[in-house]
């Protein structure tokens, strides 16, 4: 897909969510904060319950890039542990490897941080993991891998280019920028993790 048809198409699944899934997404919603299409700017009328839960579901997994069949495990896994089913359930998200490269500033997007993962630039605790779902415990080292470093992408992340568009590191990461090293110091907890979302509705969907 070129470039620039992939960005249109975020750009009008972040108008369409009412919220930036990426930093260029951001800055077109800013100039024109409205709906996609002809009738983006008229009233539109009073969602339904049923909407605005399954608008709040869509939003949680299009800030992950998760399939709904993923999302559904992760719920039932959230709702069998102790606490809160909500935040257990972000909680769980953000601990995935590709959402913590992007907190990280290796990456730009969500979708860049899975590529990534993908094509095996990314090593944990000095093995290399290839699969974006991987879950990140509380100690481990997030890490380029040393042949990659010398790529562009890299070279540019290892400026803190990206993380001066990304919300900023959030206190369960420690990152160092340079040297493309983050450290998951603690599990992270739904007060610290930046993502704009109303997990409860998301549980209210899966519930009813």
């Amino acid at each position: 897909m070129a470039k620039g048809l992939r960005t249109r198409r975020t750009v009008r699944h972040s108008r369409a969510l009412g919220i930036a899934l990426t930093p260029k997404a951001e800055k077109y919603m800013e100039r024109r904060p409205y709906g996609p299409g002809q009738h983006g700017r008229a009233r539109r009328r009073q969602d339904s319950d049923y909407s605005v839960r399954l608008k709040e579901k869509q939003r949680l997994r299009a800030i992950y890039n998760i399939r709904e069949a993923q999302m559904v495990r992760y719920f039932k896994e959230a709702r069998r542990r102790s606490g809160l089913a909500g935040e257990n359930l972000v909680e769980m998200l953000e601990s995935r490897l590709d959402a913590l490269v992007l907190r990280a500033g290796f990456a730009r997007t969500i979708a860049q941080a899975r590529q990534l993962v993908v094509h095996q630039h990314i090593l944990v605790d000095g093995q290399r993991v290839d699969r974006p779902s991987f879950q990140v415990k509380p100690g481990q080292l997030i890490h380029v891998a040393q042949r990659s470093e010398t790529m562009v992408p890299f070279q540019i992340a290892a400026t803190g280019a990206h993380q001066e568009v990304l919300p900023d590191v959030p206190g369960y990461l420690e990152v160092e920028i340079d040297k493309l090293r983050a450290t998951l110091a603690r599990e992270p907890k739904r007060a610290d993790i930046p993502v704009s979302i109303q997990e409860q509705l998301v549980v209210e969907h899966y519930s009813r």
